[in-house]
């Protein structure tokens, strides 16, 4: 695999191809695109907990509150 040597889209993000020419993953310049990463990092987590049991509100309360 190497780095993209082809247009970049954005300043700061590479991605890496195989032999193919296929994406296969992405470098980011963290300094740069801080926010970005974290917005995707937080989607991702989103998606990953999305079929995890959820809890109400009025339960959530009440177990803190002691009611």
């Amino acid at each position: 695999m190497s780095r993209s040597t082809g247009k970049r889209q954005m300043s700061g993000v590479d991605f890496v191809v195989d032999d193919a020419g296929e994406r296969k993953a992405v470098i980011i310049d963290l300094r740069r695109h801080k926010a970005l990463w974290e917005d995707f990092y937080d989607t991702a987590l989103a998606g990953q907990r999305a079929a995890e049991p959820r809890e109400s509100l009025v339960s959530v309360k009440r177990r803190i509150l002691g009611k």
